[in-house]
């Protein structure tokens, strides 16, 4: 479950900054395959991704984060 709202987070950002999942997993170093897994809540991003994927989107971690997810940055 908490994946998942990660996931749609990432997603939802992702979207709003204009990037496609293909162009956005190149930025971030990773493959289509497990950005699409994280988006789709299979798997749960850790900290160090979460934390490069609001610097891709120019965004704070906090704001990333679920509503009322405690983040331990």
């Amino acid at each position: 479950m908490e994946a998942e709202k990660w996931g749609r987070r990432i997603r939802a950002f992702r979207k709003l900054k204009g990037f496609t999942q293909e162009s956005f997993a190149k930025e971030l170093g990773v493959s289509v395959s497990v950005l699409g897994e994280i988006e789709r809540g299979n798997r749960m991003p850790d900290e160090s991704f979460r934390s490069l994927v609001a610097c891709m989107l120019d965004i704070s971690v906090e704001e990333l984060a679920p509503p009322g997810e405690k983040n331990n940055c």
